[in-house]
């Protein structure tokens, strides 16, 4: 819908952004509709249910890699879901890119999950099980470099959907304080794509005693997400100090 001051007025503000998305479209209720079946997949992909006190403790073993891949998952849709309130897009490129972000999510699924049990069943020394059984550590290597891959192409995907946003900010009437969030979004998906970018070269490209170590480059996640919150921090109370002398004045 085209907006305007008069439309804008009335819309919720939510940590200094109006949501101009409030309604779902069909395109967010597939979204969430894709996100809750690549979830199902996880938990069918466990296997068969327990038969007896031995078999229920194995699997009870395996809750951990779930919970991780499902707050992997959860933290994506999250992601998805606020830009959706917050910009309302449905154009020919935030479709596009939501179906290409659908799309990854449901091929994610599995590497995703054999990341997390095969690097708890190393931090645990075996007691807690893995479901990729690795002959060599070439194929650690290689499973390190398909979920960087997977990591990459999502937090990207969520990078241009704030990007579109920024790109968009005449149209959606974006103010001053907005533009510095949307911008605030951008930075923080964007250094996280190329630390999975990063982190799949490394596993991909450098020889074995340095490649199984890819996994820890996603430490460096929190530093960059403390220093883009800062940046940005800073320049938005900035803003509102400048907004405030003006109307003072």
């Amino acid at each position: 819908m085209p907006w305007t001051p008069e439309t804008l007025s009335p819309l919720p503000r939510r940590n200094g952004f109006r949501m101009r998305g409030e309604a779902m479209t069909r395109l967010e209720v597939f979204s969430d509709a894709a996100f809750a079946f690549a979830l199902t997949t996880l938990v069918v992909s466990v296997g068969s249910i327990p038969g007896d006190l031995p078999e229920l403790i194995e699997a009870l073993k395996r809750v951990p890699a779930f919970a991780l891949s499902f707050a992997q998952i959860g933290l994506f849709w999250l992601a998805h879901r606020g830009w959706s309130r917050r910009y309302g897009l449905e154009d020919g490129w935030t479709t596009g890119l939501t179906l290409g972000m659908i799309f990854t999510i449901l091929v994610y699924v599995f590497p995703l999950r054999l990341m997390f049990s095969t690097f708890l069943s190393w931090a645990s020394g075996g007691w807690l099980p893995t479901d990729f059984i690795a002959e060599s550590a070439w194929e650690v290597q290689a499973l390190l470099g398909i979920y960087g891959i997977g990591f990459f192409v999502l937090a990207g995907v969520l990078a241009s959907l704030f990007y579109r946003a920024l790109r968009c900010s005449e149209q959606l009437l974006l103010d001053e304080e907005e533009v510095l969030i949307t911008k605030s979004g951008i930075g923080a998906w964007l250094s996280q794509s190329v630390i999975g970018l990063v982190s799949a070269l490394w596993a991909l490209l450098l020889p074995a005693k340095l490649g199984v170590m890819a996994g820890f480059i996603y430490f460096l996640i929190p530093f960059a997400m403390i220093l883009n919150g800062k940046y940005f921090s800073r320049r938005l109370r900035n803003l509102k100090n400048e907004l405030e002398k003006a109307h003072e004045e």
